[in-house]
This record gives structure tokens, sequence and C-alpha cells, in this order.
């Protein structure tokens, strides 16, 4: 009897020293939290919540989370951004900052003439004109280029097809799975 008391107390003790072990000071046993300088690096599978300025070659400002006043979040390598912004965070930790020139192959792609298609239009789209940001039925913006009579010609380039993009990306926290 006191082997079998001795016996389940041991493992009860294991379970506890178990359960109050973390991996990189793991909040419970399925997150760990980081925000705080020094803690572990950005790897794929993080939720890491970022603030960016994104500008263009000439300098104007495409994006910012800071100005938006919202830090943007996502998943290292789930395909949620582009790759080069992936590729930006991995290896940083809470608090650093990377500017990033990201080339148009990592980023929106090239443009591409195959992305300018003629669809059909109808009597009930009388109030479409030149340079109308519209929706295939898909949910894909497309710009409106040529209005005729029977078709429109339209662009589903995204806007920053062709484009350098440069980032200054600082990492707020991660969150391990």
């Amino acid at each position: 009897m006191l082997k079998r008391h001795l016996m389940f107390s041991m493992i009860a003790l294991a379970l506890v020293v178990a359960g109050c072990s973390s991996d990189e000071g793991a909040a419970d046993a399925g997150t760990a939290l980081s925000t705080t300088a020094g803690g572990f690096m950005v790897q794929d599978g993080d939720l890491v919540e970022v603030h960016y300025d994104g500008t263009l070659d000439d300098g104007s400002t495409f994006d910012s989370s800071r100005e938006r006043g919202t830090p943007y979040t996502f998943t290292v390598g789930a395909g949620e951004v582009i790759p080069g912004f992936d590729d930006a965070v991995r290896g940083l930790k809470v608090g650093e900052t990377r500017t990033v020139r990201i080339e148009p192959a990592d980023a929106y792609g090239e443009r591409s003439e195959e992305n300018v298609v003629e669809v059909p239009y109808g009597p009930d789209q009388s109030d479409v004109a030149v340079g109308d940001e519209v929706y295939l039925n898909t949910g894909q913006p497309a710009v409106v280029l040529e209005v005729n009579d029977d078709t429109v010609l339209l662009d589903v380039n995204h806007s920053l097809a062709g484009e350098a993009l440069t980032f200054s990306i600082e990492v707020l926290a991660i969150t391990r799975p």
C-alpha cells in the first residue's frame, strides 16, 4: 500500500513538474508570448504583431499601420502576406525594426497584359466609367480602362504590380503555437 501511494505521488509530482516546464517562457501549454526584447526570434508558424510603413521608390507612402493606429497581425509562412514581407520578419525579435526593399517578384508581381481582360457589358451597368474601380464576381478588384457598347476592358493587375516596395517593419509581439 505504501509503495502504491509513493508511486502515485511520484507520478503526480512528475505531472506537476511537466506542467510547470516551459518552452521559452510559454504562458500555458499551447502558447508562448514574447512582448519584450530579447525573447525568441520570428519563425514560420508564429503569429506576429507588427507596425509597418510601406513606401514606393519615389518616397510616397502606399500603406502604413502606424497611420491607421492599428498593428497588423499575421501568421508567418501561411501565405497571408506577400512573400517578401514574410521573409523580412523572419529572424527578428520583439522590439527590432528592419527596413527592406522588396522587388516586384516577391511583392505583387510584374504587370501583365494577360491581366487586362474584356468582359461583357450590359445595359444595367450604365454607371460604369473609365477609371472606376469595380469588383469581379470573385471579389477581385479591377480598374475600368475602356467602356464600349457591348464590352468593358478591365485591368485586373494589382495596383502595386510592377512596383518595388520598401517596408520599415517593427515587431511588437510574437505568439508561438
